[in-house]
This record gives C-alpha cells, sequence and structure tokens, in this order.
C-alpha cells in the first residue's frame, strides 16, 4: 500500500473497534480471517461500503471453538463501529449511543491506532466481486432481529437424522461445543430470505403443463422477479450473494439452503437465459464464477482454522462431482451451448466458468 492511499484511509477509511476479545478468538472481516492476539483492538483503514464480520471465540488453549457469529455493515466514510466483548454470552455487543461516540472520539485522537491491525487492501478485490450487489436495502431487508447471523440458532434445520457429511459435522460440533448450549438467542429468528418453492403447483392445470413447468423455471423466476423483487433483476443477485457469504464466511446452514434454491431456480430455466433474461443470466454466471473460484482455493486464509474445527460447515460435499451443482451445471451449459443463438456477453463467461469446474471437481468429470 502506497503511504498516500494508508493516509486517505486513515482519514476516511471506517474503523472497527472490537473491546475485550479474548486472545485466540477468530475474527474475520471478508474475505480475511485471523487469530486475535493479547493486543488486538480491532481493525482500522476499512473501505467505506458493505462488509461482513464474524468471529469464534475459543477456550483458553485455543482449540476448541464456537459456531462463528457473523453480521453485515454498512461502513460510512470515518465511521467507528464499536463492539465489546460479553464474557457472560461469549460474544460481541452493541454500546449505547452515548459510549459508542466516546470510542469513536478516541479513536480519531488515534488512542487506539497501535492496537488496530490494518484491512487488507490486497484481498479488497476479491471481496467486492463476492459483495457488489449488496447494498444496505439489501441487508436490511434479509437480516435477522438483532442482525447475528449464526448455526446455532439453525440447529432445528438439521432435524434429529443429518443426512449429509455437512449435517453431520455440524450435529456434531454443535453437540459437543460448550458454546452451543441453548440460550434465549436460540429462539430467534433467523434471515428473511425470499421463498423459493421446489416445485412449481398449481390447480387447474394439466399433469403435462405441471411437467413442463417444473422443467423450465422461466416463469416460476418471472413470478418471483415481479412479487418478491419488485421486477428489480439485481434484488435477486444481492440476495444471491449476500447468501453466499453468510454460508461460505459466516457458516450458516440456512443461507446455503437458500443459496442452492436461488442456483437451482436459475440453473432450471431454459427460456429466459436464451431470450428473456440474457442480461440477468450473464451477471449470474459471472457471479456464480466468482463465488465459486473463492470456495475452491485450497490455500485462503480460513484453511489452516478449518483444520482447527472452527469452520465445521466449510465442507467440500457441496462442490463435489456428484453434487447438485455439477448436475445442474452440466444440464445448463449443455443447454447454453447447444442453442443456435446465445448473447455474446453470456457464452463469453462460460469458457471460464466451464474451465474452473471441470479442473476443480473430485473426479475430474467435465462439465460441457
Amino acid at each position: 500500500m502506497d503511504p498516500q492511499t494508508a493516509l486517505e484511509l486513515v482519514k476516511h477509511g471506517a474503523t472497527l473497534l472490537l473491546l475485550d476479545v479474548p486472545q485466540y478468538t477468530l475474527i474475520g472481516i471478508d474475505t480475511q480471517m485471523f487469530s486475535s492476539g493479547p493486543n488486538f483492538k480491532g481493525i482500522k483503514m476499512i473501505p467505506p461500503g458493505v462488509h461482513f464480520v464474524y468471529y469464534s471465540s475459543s477456550n483458553r488453549e485455543g482449540n476448541q471453538f464456537s459456531p462463528i457469529i457473523g453480521f453485515f455493515v454498512d461502513a460510512q466514510p470515518s465511521q467507528v463501529i464499536v463492539r465489546k466483548w460479553d464474557k457472560n454470552e461469549e460474544r460481541l455487543t452493541k454500546l449505547s449511543e452515548e459510549e459508542e461516540e466516546r470510542y469513536g472520539d478516541a479513536v480519531k485522537r488515534m488512542e487506539f491506532d497501535r492496537q488496530l491491525g490494518p484491512y487488507t487492501l490486497s484481498a479488497y478485490g476479491d471481496w467486492k466481486r463476492l459483495s457488489n450487489y449488496i447494498t444496505k436495502d439489501t441487508i436490511e431487508r434479509i437480516e435477522p432481529i438483532g442482525g447475528e447471523i449464526t448455526v446455532a440458532c439453525e440447529v432445528d434445520l438439521i432435524g434429529n437424522n443429518p443426512k449429509t457429511a455437512m449435517e453431520k459435522a455440524l450435529a456434531e460440533q454443535l453437540k459437543t461445543s460448550k458454546f452451543s448450549e441453548p440460550g434465549e438467542n436460540s429462539q430467534r429468528k433467523g434471515c428473511y430470505y425470499t421463498p423459493i418453492p421446489r416445485l412449481i403447483k398449481h390447480r387447474g392445470i394439466c399433469a403435462e403443463e405441471l411437467t413442463s413447468l417444473n422443467l423450465d423455471k422461466t416463469q416460476l423466476l418471472e413470478s418471483l422477479l415481479v412479487q418478491d423483487y419488485g421486477g428489480t433483476e439485481d434484488l435477486l443477485l444481492a440476495e444471491l450473494q449476500f447468501a453466499f457469504i453468510a454460508f461460505l464466511m459466516g457458516q450458516s446452514l440456512e443461507a446455503f439452503m437458500q443459496w442452492k434454491l436461488l442456483v437451482s431456480l436459475l440453473l432450471g430455466c431454459t427460456e429466459a437465459p436464451l431470450r428473456t433474461r440474457s442480461q440477468l443470466f450473464t451477471k449470474f454466471i459471472r457471479i456464480v464464477y466468482y463465488q465459486l473460484k473463492y470456495g475452491f482455493q485450497k490455500d485462503h486464509q480460513n484453511t489452516a482454522f478449518a483444520e482447527k474445527g472452527a469452520l465445521a460447515l466449510l465442507d467440500e460435499s457441496w462442490l463435489s462431482a456428484d453434487s447438485f451443482l455439477h448436475h445442474l451445471c452440466k444440464d445448463f451449459f449443455s443447454l447454453v451451448l447447444e442453442a443456435q443463438v446465445v448473447d455474446g456477453e453470456l457464452l463469453s463467461w462460460f469458457a471460464p466458468v466451464v474451465e474452473m469446474l471441470d479442473e476443480s471437481f473430485n473426479d475430474g468429470a467435465p462439465v460441457s
């Protein structure tokens, strides 16, 4: 980072002040994650805009971690966002406006400067590509009451008989972790995601028409865009990004299920990508490309923490060759590549996506 950029961010960048965070607590912001040291007080020089903050408390030895808690923020220039560690609840809590203002003034007087780590600007481009459709309105529309996203409040989604490797690992973590005992927070409602029907059901139409509607999800997509997104395609794309981030960084099972529903909906369309919504699908394929690129990276910072057991939900089965994603991509790519007329920009994004999937799926089975 050059001195001029650093000075600009010192003056106008946001600050996340985290008070009394115990040593070894895992702290994440966007695509960056690290273990807190004894003098850690937060992160400075944060570019203004949308960010995702997440953390996992640790035992004294630093080898057992709680389920991750995360929350979105829309940071304003020079804003100081303050959270304080609550020892009893093992989580970060908000302060009163008066206290937050007092600490904010102290930050602006540089009193905490040596205890604040700088935001890694080299990673900001990756974050922007994962979150560029998310706005303050997106956060306010979807986030749960209180703003905290955590799988510890989603135990009912797993049920008594977890089926997938991901669900089994998660159930085991929630069962054995001393941090996940039920309390007040476990009764909170989750995120306010848009309901996406798995199957289309209509009275008064013949079985043949019903089968056709379920084979091509275009009509369902159009209905959702009008009724739930006010006709604005970017709102759907923002929810897709919100769910992916809450899943992969926040380790939310509910978010994974919503991401899967949205991806399945879009990849289940045959008419929309070729005729009525080619621009939407160009944006969608671009988003999925960057999501999968990030998800496939073996060496990104979260890997070391995943091995410690902090990220039990980060299970590679969702990216494996027998996953829903592999099968849907294979069918969708065949549809587009075999079409006589395809939007040029949409087609241009297919080559890198196909190449990445061919290289990354476990058994090397081509998707194209």
